[in-house]
C-alpha cells in the first residue's frame, strides 16, 4: 500500500457513544491506535461531559483529539425512521457530518447498523452509478493475507446483476488497498461451480463481472461455493445481502461453538489439562488468528466517504482494529479510484444498453414496414 508523507495526519471521525461497551471502550480503542500510529488523529462525537475525563486519562491522545459535543445517542433498538427525526443531535449524525464536511478522512461507529446506513446515505450520498451501498466484511482464510472479503453482508437483502457487478468492483478496490494486492481474485457465490447452475441474474452477473475484469483490475475465478469462503482460491466473494449475512452469522456461530467446545474438552479432566498445556503455544496462535476482534470492521462501500462499522459489542481491541482499517483505507486514497472505476463501468453499461436498443430498432422498423405493406 502506498504510504503518505509522515507529516500528514489522518483524522478519524468516531461515534464515541455507539456500542454496547460505552464510550470508555471507544476512547481506550482510540488510545491503543494512537500508541501504534504517530500520524493518526481523532474527532470524537458524543457527550463532552463523559468524553473529556476519559480522554484525559490517556496522555497519548493529548493534542491529537478533539471532542464535538453531541447530546443524543442512537440506541441499538432505534429504527432508521426514528433516527431521521431526531438525528441531528446524535453522535452518529455528527460523526458522518464531519466526514462530509472534510473535517476527517474516515468515520467509525459501533452503533446501530441500519441507522448508520440510513444516516450515511443521507449525509454522504451514493457514488455515481451505485444502486445501493454494500457492507464488506473480512473472513479468515488460508490465503496469503490470512483474510478474504465478502460483500454484501446485510446492506440490501436483494441484488440484481448490475448490483452484483458493482459489489465486485467495490470489493476488489477494497481488498486491493487493504492488503496491497495488485489484482484480487473475485468469485461469485452460487449453489455450484458449474456454469448452468444458479438463478438467471446470477448467470448474467457472472458475464458482467467477467467483462469488467480489466476495468476493475481483478481476475474473475467464476462461481464459488460456501466451502470456498475460507479457501486460498479466491480473495473477494460477491453475493447478495441476505445470503452474505446468513453466511457471516453462521460462520461466527460456528467459530464460537468450536472455541467453547475446545475449552470444555481441554478442561474436562486432569489428563486433558496436561494435554492442553502441551499444546498451549499452537492453541494461542490459533486463538489469535481466529480472534473476531482482529476482523472487526464492516466497510460501507459505494458512498462518498469511508465508513467503517464496528461490532456493537466490540471492546477496546476491537475498536482499535476498526480504526486501523479506517486509517489504512483513508491513507490509501482508494475511495477516489473506486469512484472512477464505478463511473467507467456505469458508462460502459449505458453504452451497452444503447447498443442493444439500436440493434433492435431496425428489426422493429422492418416488422412495422411489413405490417404496413400487409395493410396496404
Amino acid at each position: 500500500m502506498t504510504q503518505e508523507a509522515p507529516s500528514r495526519r489522518i483524522t478519524i471521525s468516531v461515534d464515541a457513544m455507539g456500542g454496547d461497551q460505552g464510550p470508555s471502550a471507544v476512547v481506550e480503542g482510540c488510545a491503543q491506535s494512537a500508541a501504534k500510529n504517530g500520524v493518526i488523529g481523532f474527532l470524537l462525537h458524543g457527550d463532552e461531559a463523559q468524553l473529556a475525563p476519559l480522554v484525559a486519562r490517556h496522555p497519548v491522545l493529548r493534542g491529537i483529539t478533539r471532542i464535538q459535543h453531541s447530546p443524543d445517542v442512537v440506541r441499538m433498538h432505534d429504527k432508521p425512521s426514528q433516527v431521521m427525526r431526531r438525528g441531528r443531535e446524535t453522535s452518529m449524525w455528527s460523526a458522518l457530518t464531519a466526514l462530509r464536511e472534510g473535517e476527517a478522512q474516515a468515520a467509525v461507529s459501533c452503533g446501530n447498523t441500519g441507522a448508520l446506513m440510513a444516516v450515511a446515505m443521507l449525509r454522504l450520498r451514493k457514488l455515481h452509478g451505485v444502486h445501493r451501498p454494500a457492507i464488506a466484511c473480512l473472513w479468515p482464510s488460508r490465503g496469503e493475507s490470512g483474510f478474504n472479503t465478502m460483500l454484501d453482508v446485510g446492506a440490501d437483502v436483494r441484488a440484481d446483476e448490475e448490483s452484483l457487478l458493482q459489489y465486485a468492483l467495490m470489493g476488489a478496490a477494497y481488498y486491493r488497498n487493504a492488503f496491497d494486492t495488485a489484482r484480487p481474485r473475485v468469485g461469485l457465490l452460487n449453489v455450484g461451480t458449474e456454469e448452468h447452475k444458479g438463478r438467471a441474474e446470477i448467470k448474467e452477473a457472472a458475464q458482467l463481472i467477467a467483462d469488467a475484469a480489466e476495468i476493475g483490475r481483478y481476475d474473475f475465478v467464476g462461481f464459488v461455493e460456501g466451502t470456498d469462503l475460507a479457501s486460498a482460491h479466491v480473495d473477494v466473494i460477491v453475493t447478495d445481502g441476505f445470503t452474505g449475512n446468513v453466511a457471516l452469522k453462521t460462520g461466527e456461530g460456528t467459530a464460537r461453538l468450536i472455541v467453547d467446545t475446545l475449552r470444555d474438552e481441554l478442561t474436562a479432566s486432569l489428563l486433558s489439562r496436561v494435554g492442553g498445556l502441551a499444546a498451549y503455544g499452537p492453541l494461542k496462535r490459533l486463538q489469535k488468528r481466529m480472534d473476531p476482534r482482529r476482523m472487526n470492521g464492516g466497510v460501507f462501500l459505494g458512498l462518498n466517504g469511508t465508513v467503517v462499522k464496528s461490532h456493537g459489542s466490540a471492546d477496546a481491541t476491537g475498536v482499535s482494529a476498526a480504526i486501523k482499517l479506517a486509517f489504512r483505507l483513508a491513507q490509501s486514497g482508494f475511495q477516489d479510484r473506486m469512484a472512477d472505476r464505478l463511473a467507467s463501468v456505469a458508462d460502459a453499461l449505458q453504452e451497452r444498453v444503447l447498443s442493444r436498443q439500436e440493434a433492435a430498432l431496425p428489426a422493429e422498423e422492418s416488422a412495422a414496414d411489413t405490417q404496413d405493406m400487409g395493410q396496404a
